[in-house]
């Protein structure tokens, strides 16, 4: 993968922020180590969260652009990459509010104002599963059951990783702030900044005891039965997202979302073509000299059509409003429904004496041995 923020999202250098935003989120569902099995998903995710990070930042942006990306990367280890405010380099500046103004005291100067912690809660990751239906169900609509393997807060500890009761002391490495600060030298001076404690992972406590079922992970793996609505229209490759079935949060924010991709399976007598279905009648000589009303079978029981007199084997004709329902709005596609004439592969003798006199009487020269049948169906 290019080291390029541009080439890394696969977006064009003059891409908008929505443009950026989307590719990201395609990266997500793409490398996420939850649900990718590229041995390489890792990396590959947290390129894209970094360059989804710089390229949706105004002035990030403006000085990768200017700087390109070795010496930008270069410029962002020694601190002399300015993030500021969307608005321009004043953090200070218009819509950013009291949020934002604290994050750059709590990056800079430590947090030592009382202001909110920088290690939030982070929610829980997203998960993706695959659902295969058949072509009734993407028609009618149903709830389907699905049944999911995926990470769940442990009930033994409540996702709290130890007993209930457990005795716990103060962090020694971040002394009980779930940070820890680290001093740098930079172009504008010495400053700070905060990460996340890796000893108490963020909590600042550390404890006597770990829950045996989790083994202080506060999470564990179970098979849970979800019911799925399966809306009518949906189509194959599309995705459904069920919100809060995913990961559990961290220290009890949201859970991520269950995203879930339909696979609609081949139907056996009808072709699929967007809202559109395609289907194919037999009918039988006389059907097609004569004309008839016929029968017509589709996805919401059988329909009467009236076939014209002459109608030639192959043609393809339309039922308005007999093919699949639009997704979330109002209205089906057509039904297409091409004609096949059927040759019988048997007579009986006044069958075979009417065809031999039809024959006859429109000239052609009959020979009764090999049978007019033959001759019919090899014209065919």
């Amino acid at each position: 993968m290019s080291e390029d923020f541009y080439d890394i999202l696969g977006v064009s250098r003059d891409a908008s922020e929505d443009e950026i935003e989307e590719a990201y989120r395609e990266a997500v569902r793409k490398y996420h180590p939850d649900v990718s099995d590229d041995p390489d998903a890792e990396e590959k995710f947290k390129k894209a969260k970094k360059a989804k990070e710089v390229l949706t930042d105004e002035e990030k942006r403006r000085q990768y652009d200017q700087m390109g990306h070795e010496r930008f990367s270069e410029a962002e280890k020694r601190g002399g990459v300015g993030g500021g405010s969307r608005q321009g380099g004043d953090p200070f500046g218009g819509g950013g509010g009291f949020n934002d103004v604290q994050d750059i005291f709590d990056q800079f100067f430590g947090g030592g104002g009382g202001g909110r912690s920088r290690n939030r809660p982070q929610s829980g990751q997203d998960l993706k599963t695959t659902l295969e239906i058949d072509l009734e169900t993407a028609y009618h609509g149903a709830d389907k059951e699905l049944t999911v393997n995926r990470p769940e807060a442990c009930d033994e500890c409540d996702g709290r990783g130890h007993p209930p009761g457990t005795d716990s002391r103060a962090c020694p490495r971040c002394d009980g702030q779930g940070q820890v600060t680290q001093v740098q030298q930079t172009a504008f001076g010495r400053m700070q900044q905060r990460s996340t404690c890796r000893r108490c992972g963020g909590e600042g406590t550390l404890y006597e005891e770990t829950c045996s079922t989790c083994r202080g992970d506060g999470v564990v793996r179970n098979e849970a039965s979800l019911q799925v609505e399966i809306p009518p229209g949906i189509r194959d490759g599309q995705t459904l997202r069920m919100d809060g079935e995913g990961a559990p949060g961290d220290r009890g924010a949201r859970n991520g979302d269950l995203l879930v991709e339909i696979s609609v399976t081949d139907h056996p007598d009808f072709e699929r073509n967007g809202d559109d279905l395609k289907t194919r009648q037999p009918i039988s000589f006389p059907q097609a000299v004569f004309g008839d009303t016929i029968e017509v079978e589709t996805l919401d029981g059988p329909v009467e059509f009236d076939l014209e007199a002459g109608t030639q084997s192959g043609e393809t004709f339309r039922l308005k409003g007999k093919g699949m329902p639009r997704l979330r709005r109002r209205g089906q596609g057509d039904l297409y429904v091409q004609v096949q004439v059927v040759t019988p592969d048997s007579l009986n003798e006044e069958q075979r004496e009417a065809l031999e006199e039809f024959a006859e009487a429109g000239g052609e020269d009959v020979e009764v041995d090999r049978g007019f049948f033959d001759r019919l169906k090899n014209s065919f």
